[in-house]
């Protein structure tokens, strides 16, 4: 459902930035940190989204998918391009960021805030990071590569140390007219490890690697980069979860920089020539040391902590893709807290009805969701003002709810 399009006196000099995948978190906070800078315009494949209910939004679009339409897609972003004259293109989700980096036609006169799809792809190839992280001394899982599952033998299978992760060399893998979708994967033994060879297409007939399992616990590092220079890291800690036992972030708290994880991440970067965004994600063994896992090329869910924080992200990232000045830093406020309302209702829900946690854990998380930390936790979509946002995802929770 589109909405009118009223023009400000000063739409004439912003920059007009359309951002699309609407419906995601971190695009709302892209469209907050936005709107005072550039004249925002956001899109989705539903008639109505949550960063398009947001005030800073001057117009709402419904696109076609670019996940089940992409080349119904690829040709509205090129005429709505040109029919809203628009300057950047801030997608946040890996497949409209990669579609449109395979399509860069599509983009007419306006401009993607990223690296080229090559260099992009050095991080976001999971085989081609394992090879730049051994090129530059990053700690990461012996890993091994196959060209798909028909290079393994029965022997092979049998000679493994188990666990062991099957993770696909691309999370989505574009196949010229349409997206495949691919999954990691932990085999706990030969039986498991055939079975997923056998059931998983994008294991039989893809790329993927078969990578040590690390125990241990996650952590990151986020930084943005300035055509191979950084500009700014920041770090998080994952207070609650949804789902509760591992998933997305529904309470998050600022935390200090560690060192040693800000000293790989800029190691990995700076060798990749970095530009724009990037989410390095780490497995930390028992005895400290940090795994490489991952990195993603995108903006990620809780990006509004980080805003909130004092390191706004897509205010930088226009900025310097602009070619404006900005100073590298690293301070922010640390110990605020980020929490998604009804992502968190729905953890504690999945936790109180988990016969994996004692009574007595289920207590504890209970007083926990009821002491929200007022004085440094603010909402992520629920904002006095802007309460657009929070009045369409409650219509939208409650209407699943109720289906």
């Amino acid at each position: 459902m589109n909405t009118l399009y009223q023009q400000s006196e000063d739409s004439e000099t912003l920059p007009r930035v359309l951002v699309l995948d609407a419906n995601q978190r971190s695009a709302l906070a892209v469209t907050r940190s936005l709107g005072a800078i550039a004249a925002v315009l956001t899109a989705d494949a539903t008639t109505a989204a949550l960063a398009g209910c947001s005030r800073h939004s001057r117009l709402y679009l419904q696109s076609p998918s670019p996940a089940k339409q992409p080349q119904h897609f690829l040709q509205w972003l090129r005429a709505t391009i040109q029919a809203h004259s628009i300057d950047w293109v801030f997608p946040v989700t890996e497949i409209s960021s990669q579609l449109i980096l395979l399509e860069p036609d599509a983009l007419g006169d306006a401009k993607l805030p990223f690296a080229p799809l090559a260099q992009v792809m050095t991080l976001a190839d999971k085989w081609e990071l394992v090879q730049l992280a051994a090129r530059v001394g990053v700690p990461h899982p012996k890993s091994t590569h196959y060209m798909h599952a028909g290079e393994l033998s029965a022997a092979d299978i049998l000679d493994m140390d188990y666990p062991i992760v099957l993770k696909p060399c691309q999370s989505r893998r574009w196949l010229g007219d349409q997206w495949l979708n691919t999954a990691v994967h932990i085999a706990h033994s030969p039986a498991d490890l055939t079975d997923l060879l056998q059931e998983k297409i994008y294991l039989r007939d893809y790329p993927f690697m078969l990578q040590e399992f690390i125990p241990g616990h996650g952590a990151g590092i986020f930084a943005l980069y300035d055509n191979g220079e950084p500009i700014t890291f920041f770090a998080h800690r994952r207070l609650r979860e949804k789902p509760p036992r591992g998933g997305v972030s529904v309470l998050s708290e600022s935390a200090p920089l560690d060192p040693r994880l800000q000293s790989i991440a800029k190691k990995l970067l700076d060798a990749a020539s970095w530009h724009g965004v990037a989410m390095i994600e780490f497995r930390v063994a028992a005895d400290g040391t940090p795994y490489l896992m991952e990195v993603n090329t995108r903006f990620w869910g809780s990006l509004q902590l980080a805003i909130d924080a004092g390191v706004d992200f897509p205010a930088l990232l226009l900025q310097i893709s602009r070619g404006a000045s900005v100073p590298q830093t690293t301070t922010y406020r640390i110990g605020g807290r980020l929490r998604w309302l009804l992502g968190d209702i729905d953890s504690l829900y999945l936790a109180l009805r988990d016969p994996g946690f004692s009574r007595w854990d289920k207590l504890q998380r209970l007083m926990a969701f009821l002491t929200p930390h007022p004085s440094n936790t603010r909402h992520e979509i629920n904002r006095w003002s802007d309460l657009g946002p929070a009045r369409f995802e409650l219509k939208t929770y409650l209407k699943d709810l109720l289906r």
